[in-house]
C-alpha cells in the first residue's frame, strides 16, 4: 500500500520496522464489534469461571470490588494540574475505569456503569488533556478507550457520541501533530514512545469504525515509533531507565501489543523485536528475596505487582514471570483487571526452571548476584556500570545494592521531587540524589562523574560457589584517574565484597561510600550496622592506613531530607595516586 500524504511524513520511522511490516499495517482485519481490546467476551466468561474455582484468583477479585466501593464513594477527578502534569489525574482516572468496567462486564451491576459514566463525563469537560505534558494526554485517552470499548453495549448513542469525540478531540488530535511533525516522543527511545504510542493507539483501535482514516493513520504512524524504544530492550531484555521505568515502558508496551492482537488478530511481529522477549526475565532478575529492586535512575525501591508480566508469561511462553506475579499478588494489597485476564494456566519458580543464581546484561551493563533462589534471606546483589546519558540517570556509575538476611543493608536514594526547578534541566546535577556524592560508588576531588561517561564490564567469574564482575570505571573521572576498575563480588554466597583500584597521574582525593539507612558502629576499619534486628560487619581490609567514619546524606532544602540514613565512607590519610580500596561485608557482628 502507497503511503501519501500526511503518512509520508513517517517514512523515516517505518524504514525501522522489522520485516517490512510497514507495508501490512491497516485497519482491514479490525473486529467489528466491541469489546475488542484486551479482554474479549471469552476472556471474561473464562474469568468468571476462574474467581468460582481458584482461590488466588477470588482474592484479587475481591480486591478489586473492595476498590470498586471505594471509588463509588469517591467524587470524579478534577481538572488540576501538579507542576507542568495532569499525569496524577490521568492515573487515577485509568485505575478507576479499568475496574469499574471491568466489574460491570464480570457481573452486570449497573452502579459501576454509572459510576464509570459520571468519571468520563467529568474528564470529557476538561478544557483538554494537557498536551504539553504527552504522557498525561497519552494516559487519559487509554482510559476512555477502555471505558468507550468495554462499555461500548450498554452506551446510548448519546454517550457513545460524547466518548468518541473527547477521545477524538482531545487525544488523536493532539497525537496527529506530533506524528506530522515527526515531534520528540515519536522518535524517543525511552518510556515516553511506548506510553504514549500504547495509550494513542488503543484509543484510534477503539473509535476506528466511526474515525477508518484517522485511526489507520495513527495505527501506521505508533508501529513505524514504537520499534525505536522497543529495540532498548536489545540484546537481552534490560532497560537503563531502571525498575521503575521498567514497569511504565514495558506496561505499555504490553498495552500496546495487546490491543493490536485483539482489535486486529496481529502484532506486526513486533514481539519479536530482539530482546523483549526477555524484559520480563530482567525484572525477575532486579527484585530482591527482601522484596525491594535495584532501583537505579528515578525509581522508589519498592516491588509490587506488574500485570504486564502474566501477559509476557503466555506471549514467550515463560512461566517464571507468572510466577513472580502471583507471588506478589499474593502478598499485596493492589490488583489490577488484567491480572485475571491474563491469569496464567501455569507458573514455574526459578530454581525448578533452572534459572542461573547470576545474571549479566549486557545491553544495560548491569549484573546481580544471589545466594539462593529459595531462601528469603539469602544475599543478593545488584551493581551497574551503564550509560550516564540514558533518560533519568544518575551518575552512578558503578553504584550497587546490597540485601542480606532479608533487610536491605545498602541502599539507593532513587529520585528526588520531579517538581523542583529544572530537575529536568540545568539544575539536574545539583541535585543530591542524583549526583554522585550519593550513590554507592566512588567520588574523586568531590566532583561528579562526567555527564557523558559510560562503564562496561571487564569481566566476571560465575560457579556454583562463587561470583564476581569488574567494571571499567575509568571514563567516569576524565583527567582525574588512567584507571578505575571496580569488583563487586559474593566469594562464598554469603558474604560481599567490594574492591576498587584506582590509577590516577596526580594526587586526587578519594572516598569510598555506601548509603545506609541502618545504625552504625565505626572501629577504625571496623563497622557494624543494625537495622531491625539484624546485624552485618564490614571490614577494611585495604588500605591499612583507612579507616571507616560516618557523613550526613541531608542536602539542602526542598529536597527531600533522606531521614533516618547516613553514609558510611573509608577515609585515607591524604590524596593518593595509587589505591586498592577493599571492603568485605559479612552477615552478623564478627
Amino acid at each position: 500500500m502507497t503511503i501519501t500524504g500526511r503518512n509520508a511524513i513517517l517514512l523515516p520511522l517505518a524504514a525501522l520496522v522489522a520485516g517490512g511490516a510497514m507495508a501490512q499495517v491497516s485497519m482491514d482485519t479490525l473486529r467489528p464489534a466491541h469489546p475488542r481490546l484486551l479482554a474479549l467476551d471469552s476472556d471474561i466468561a473464562r474469568v468468571r469461571a476462574l474467581v468460582q474455582t481458584d482461590p488466588a484468583a477470588r482474592a484479587v477479585h475481591e480486591r478489586l470490588l473492595a476498590q470498586a466501593r471505594k471509588i463509588l464513594a469517591e467524587p470524579p477527578v478534577e481538572f488540576k494540574l501538579i507542576g507542568p502534569r495532569l499525569l496524577d489525574k490521568s492515573r487515577t482516572a485509568l485505575g478507576r475505569i479499568y475496574t469499574l468496567a471491568f466489574l460491570y462486564r464480570l457481573n452486570g451491576e449497573k452502579q459501576y456503569l454509572d459510576r464509570a459514566l459520571l468519571e468520563m463525563k467529568a474528564i470529557a469537560a476538561f478544557p483538554n488533556w494537557n498536551p504539553s505534558h504527552f504522557l498525561d494526554t497519552a494516559e487519559m485517552t487509554h482510559a476512555f478507550a477502555i471505558g468507550y470499548d468495554w462499555l461500548y453495549p450498554a452506551l446510548s448513542k448519546a454517550e457513545r457520541t460524547w466518548i468518541r469525540e473527547a477521545i477524538v478531540q482531545k487525544g488523536l488530535e493532539p497525537a496527529q501533530e506530533v506524528y506530522e511533525n515527526r515531534r520528540w516522543w515519536a522518535l524517543a527511545t525511552h518510556n515516553w514512545n511506548q506510553v504514549c504510542n500504547g495509550g494513542i493507539t488503543l484509543g484510534a483501535l477503539a473509535v476506528a469504525e466511526d474515525e477508518p482514516a484517522r485511526s489507520e493513520q495513527i495505527l501506521r504512524a505508533a508501529v513505524a515509533s514504537i520499534p525505536l524504544a522497543m529495540n532498548s530492550y536489545a540484546p537481552d531484555g534490560g532497560w537503563n531507565e531502571g525498575p521503575g521505568y521498567w514497569d511504565y515502558a514495558t506496561r505499555y508496551n504490553v498495552f500496546f501489543l495487546a490491543g493490536l492482537e485483539t482489535a486486529l488478530g496481529q502484532d506486526f511481529e513486533l514481539s519479536q523485536l530482539k530482546g523483549f522477549d526477555k524484559a520480563g526475565e530482567f525484572r525477575v532478575y532486579f527484585s530482591s528475596p527482601a522484596g525491594k529492586t535495584f532501583n537505579y535512575a528515578d525509581a522508589g525501591d519498592g516491588l509490587s505487582t506488574s500485570e504486564c508480566m502474566l501477559w509476557l508469561a503466555r506471549r514467550f511462553k515463560q512461566p517464571v514471570y507468572a510466577w513472580q506475579e502471583l507471588q506478589l499478588l499474593a502478598k499485596g494489597t493492589r490488583a489490577h483487571a488484567l491480572d485475571l485476564v491474563w491469569w496464567p494456566e501455569t507458573s514455574t519458580p526459578p530454581q525448578q526452571a533452572k534459572w542461573p543464581l547470576d545474571k549479566i546484561y549486557e545491553g544495560v551493563q548491569t549484573a546481580f548476584l544471589r545466594g539462593s533462589w529459595t531462601d528469603p534471606n539469602t544475599m543478593w546483589i545488584g551493581a551497574k556500570g551503564g550509560d550516564n546519558k540514558a533518560n533519568h540517570s544518575h551518575l552512578d556509575l558503578g553504584g550497587f545494592v546490597l540485601d542480606s538476611q532479608g533487610v536491605r543493608w545498602a541502599l539507593d536514594f532513587g529520585g528526588d521531587d520531579y517538581n523542583l526547578p529544572a530537575y529536568f534541566g540545568n539544575k539536574r546535577w545539583t541535585y543530591y540524589r542524583l549526583r554522585t556524592e550519593s550513590h554507592n560508588t566512588v567520588l574523586i576531588d568531590g566532583e561528579n562523574q562526567d555527564l557523558k561517561a559510560e562503564a562496561r564490564i571487564l569481566k566476571r567469574e560465575l560457579s556454583a560457589d562463587s561470583a564476581s564482575v569488574t567494571f571499567d570505571l575509568s571514563g567516569a573521572y576524565p583527567g582525574k584517574v588512567t584507571r578505575h576498575e571496580r569488583t563487586v563480588a559474593m566469594p562464598n554466597r554469603t558474604s560481599a565484597r567490594v574492591v576498587d583500584e584506582i590509577d590516577a597521574p596526580q594526587p586526587v582525593d578519594v572516598l569510598w561510600g555506601m548509603v545506609t539507612d541502618a545504625e552504625v558502629d565505626v572501629q577504625g576499619a571496623r563497622a557494624i550496622l543494625t537495622k531491625g534486628g539484624k546485624t552485618m560487619t564490614l571490614r577494611l581490609s585495604s588500605p591499612a592506613e583507612g579507616v571507616f567514619a560516618v557523613v550526613s546524606t541531608q542536602p539542602a532544602k526542598p529536597q527531600r531530607q533522606n531521614e533516618g540514613t547516613r553514609k558510611i565512607v573509608v577515609r585515607l590519610p591524604g590524596k593518593v595516586k595509587h589505591v586498592r580500596i577493599a571492603v568485605e561485608m559479612t552477615n552478623g557482628q564478627s
